[in-house]
């Protein structure tokens, strides 16, 4: 995930439309390029990085953006499950929620999210959140080739 080899690929998976295009609106405003994906549950979002069924060609995310509460399968449970994935674990997870209960944002990090933030999303804090995790998973983390 870096600048030099391109846009940051970055799966969202938002099931408020009016979300999807604020947090669409801030990753303009943070100004790191970027591509994406997006889906509106948490089922799609898992066959998505699986590349199951129609997403067998889906693009390998750099970063997923992800809320907690959605239909089919709670953001929770897909937290819990990429991060149990070997294949998908060393990808960093921002949630975003627009609960601040002190319970959620336990629960994130006890599932390993990288970061929470709540909505609505604060443009300036968000855009240094993905620089900032931008920044440590390239210099800190080896990710395995993009496939």
């Amino acid at each position: 995930m870096s600048l030099q080899s391109g846009p940051m690929q970055i799966l969202l998976i938002e099931d408020s439309l009016t979300d999807r295009l604020l947090t669409l609106e801030a990753l303009d405003h943070a100004r790191v390029p970027n591509r994406v994906s997006a889906v509106d549950d948490g089922a799609d979002a898992l066959a998505f990085l699986r590349r199951e069924g129609t997403f067998h060609d889906a693009p390998r995310p750099d970063l997923i953006l992800l809320d907690l509460n959605m239909p089919r399968k709670d953001g929770r449970e897909v937290l819990a499950e990429i991060k149990a994935d070997p294949e998908l674990q060393s990808i960093p997870v921002i949630v975003f929620s627009s609960s601040a209960a002190p319970a959620d944002v336990k629960t994130a990090y006890g599932l390993h999210a990288n970061c929470y933030l709540t909505k609505p999303v604060n443009f300036e804090d968000f855009a240094r959140v993905v620089r900032l995790v931008e920044l440590f998973w390239v210099e800190n983390v080896t990710l395995p080739p993009r496939s």
